[in-house]
């Protein structure tokens, strides 16, 4: 079976193509506003690839929001043009590293993070938002486990960087590991509602931003 995989959670996308469980193309390109160009011309190069794809996979963050709506918006038209069987993993659990357990944390903005620990390609806490007292205790609980980010943080200096691959991607697709949507994609976005409650007037359901 042939795999397309899309991942484009950060500015540094890839994507990939998987034939029976084998990575046989891998391209990364990088984006810092938009992905479009440089993903549809490695798309069109991924395909020529192999005579049909039968499953597309995509990464569905946390990360870029703008990013992973593309990837999500290219598999579905893609699912329907093709009659492929679209599946959705999260980006945290694709990273390009040899180390079969680790935990990730991402920037979150407002003093919070995005965080996970991920097992052989699947996520067995998280991706869930964390602050940065509950990822340290995560990081006690797991001290053997390598830690990573997708870039440096001020609050975890010792952390390690490493990017999602979509290499990574279509290898845990094409072994159904660590998927955990199918058809219908929605990014994996975490950020906290903002509850504001009217200050002189009776209280109404919350608002969420």
């Amino acid at each position: 079976m042939a795999t397309l995989a899309i991942e484009t959670s950060t500015a540094h996308g890839s994507v990939a193509v998987s034939l029976d469980r084998e990575v046989i193309f891998h391209e990364k390109f990088t984006s810092e506003r938009r992905h479009s160009a440089a993903l549809f011309a490695a798309l069109e190069r991924a395909r020529g690839q192999v005579p049909r794809i039968q499953r597309i996979a995509v990464g569905l963050g946390p990360g870029s929001y703008a990013g992973v709506r593309i990837a999500i918006a290219v598999g579905l038209g893609m699912e329907l043009a093709l009659g492929a069987t679209l599946v959705g993993i999260p980006s945290i659990a694709t990273l390009e590293t040899k180390a079969p357990g680790y935990l990730f944390a991402g920037d979150a903005r407002q003093e919070r993070f995005y965080f996970a620990v991920v097992d052989s390609g699947v996520c067995i806490e998280g991706p869930l938002l964390a602050s940065e007292d509950e990822v340290r205790s995560a990081v006690d609980r797991f001290s053997t486990w390598p830690f990573y980010s997708n870039e440096k943080l001020e609050a975890f200096p010792t952390g390690q960087v490493a990017l999602p691959s979509a290499a990574v991607l279509a290898r845990l697709a094409s072994e159904e590991r660590g998927i955990v949507q199918i058809g219908d994609l929605e990014p994996l976005y975490l950020r906290e509602p903002s509850i504001t409650h009217p200050s002189s007037a009776p209280l109404r359901p919350p608002t969420f931003r």
